[in-house]
């Protein structure tokens, strides 16, 4: 039988349990297996996981084969799906196991850093964003095509061990739509696959707000004693302040009389009291006073007796 021949035809029920033997094998030598299971017919639930694979219906590149895809992966003929950096494994059941790996570029650091600096401040915990409780404005800068963090066409390269000649076939339509079932479960998948860091737009959110609320530099800000020496002003400290800086003594400030206007008088400040005494000392301009007692008893006597 050629290998471009058709295969025949095999029932889901028996993929699954071809491909569960073959991964039992897998089991016992050390591989890890992380099926994608889907309950009902809806693919991804939460915003990123919707957001994965509306990106990929948004490109007419893979819309032909997307249809298929999707019935494979909602069968869970996505038996095994691995994501990493820069890349995706799977194994998808079909007439065999078949082996998908997906190369994805990452994210480069100038758009990077501009999907950054557009969510700076939209951001306010990590749970938010991985829970995908974004603002609009967010999720459209993130969405947005070519230009977001999701990959376009040009950035993912496709292969399968299929004989299928086309590039996007079934079964890597079904792991591509497994990777928007896996972001449901495990969002933070998404930076690690496109290579950048998830907490870089928390980070940028807070020094965006450090930057906006900057105070002014110390060196562009007077003292109130830079004041009161400009301007000759007495600057009244306030009664709330808590601690008072003690300030240098301030010569006294001499004011310019104008012609024709007279100055007041100084008033001299006594240096001590008087004391009551009688032996107070008497002032210059008091005149001594002399009584002449002995000079009227000396004329006395000499008058003549008659």
């Amino acid at each position: 039988m050629s290998y471009f021949a058709w295969q025949p035809y095999v029932s889901v029920a028996e993929r699954r349990r071809q491909a569960e033997r073959k991964l039992a094998k897998l089991k016992k030598r050390g591989h890890s297996v992380a099926p994608v299971t889907i309950d009902g017919r809806t693919i991804a639930k939460s915003f990123w996981g919707k957001s994965w694979c509306a990106n990929l219906e948004r490109y007419s590149d893979y819309e032909n084969r997307l249809p298929r895809g999707r019935t494979y992966v909602r069968n869970g003929s996505v038996v095994d799906l691995q994501i990493a950096k820069g890349g995706v494994a799977a194994m998808v059941a079909g007439s065999e196991l078949y082996k998908i790996k997906i190369a994805i570029s990452p994210v480069t650091t100038a758009r990077w850093k501009s999907i950054c600096r557009d969510c700076a401040g939209t951001i306010d915990s990590l749970i938010e964003l991985l829970q995908g409780r974004l603002a609009k404005s967010v999720m459209d800068r993130v969405c947005r095509e070519d230009d977001g963090l999701f990959p376009s066409p040009a950035e993912i390269k496709l292969s399968c061990s299929c004989p299928d000649w086309a590039d996007m076939c079934k079964h890597v339509a079904a792991a591509l739509y497994g990777v928007g079932a896996r972001l449901d479960e495990k969002p933070q998948l998404l930076f690690v696959l496109r290579g950048v860091d998830e907490n870089e737009l928390i980070a940028s959110a807070g020094r965006d707000f450090s930057l906006t609320k900057a105070a002014p530099a110390a060196a562009k800000v007077l003292d109130d004693r830079d004041v009161a020496a400009l301007f000759g002003l007495e600057m009244v400290e306030t009664a709330n302040s808590d601690t008072r800086t003690p300030t240098a003594p301030k010569r006294p400030l001499r004011s310019k009389t104008l012609k024709g206007s007279k100055t007041p008088a100084r008033t001299k400040i006594p240096a001590a009291k008087k004391s009551n005494s009688p032996r107070a000392t008497r002032t210059k301009s008091e005149p001594k006073r002399v009584t002449p007692v002995r000079g009227r008893k000396r004329r006395a006597q000499r008058r003549p007796q008659l």
